[in-house]
């Protein structure tokens, strides 16, 4: 059951860092250097879903961590 546990963890740790690689950060390279960030954007259409699908897979990889130290 352990193996099981295992392979799941190692696929949504990979899918996890896919997502995250996939959000689009719209503030380039002027916080580096102090320029204050003047526009206030939301998060809509896919960026939105995206979002909250990285949210469900972080809920989802705590889980399958717990529950492998748990039945481990």
């Amino acid at each position: 059951m352990q193996t099981y546990f295992n392979v799941a963890q190692i696929i949504v740790a990979v899918v996890l860092i896919a997502v995250i690689l996939l959000q689009v950060r719209g503030g380039g390279l002027g916080g580096i250097f102090g320029q204050p960030d003047s526009t206030f954007r939301t998060r809509r259409g896919v960026e939105k879903a995206l979002f909250q699908f990285t949210i469900a897979l972080v809920v989802l990889f705590v889980a399958l961590s717990i529950l492998s130290l748990r039945f481990g």
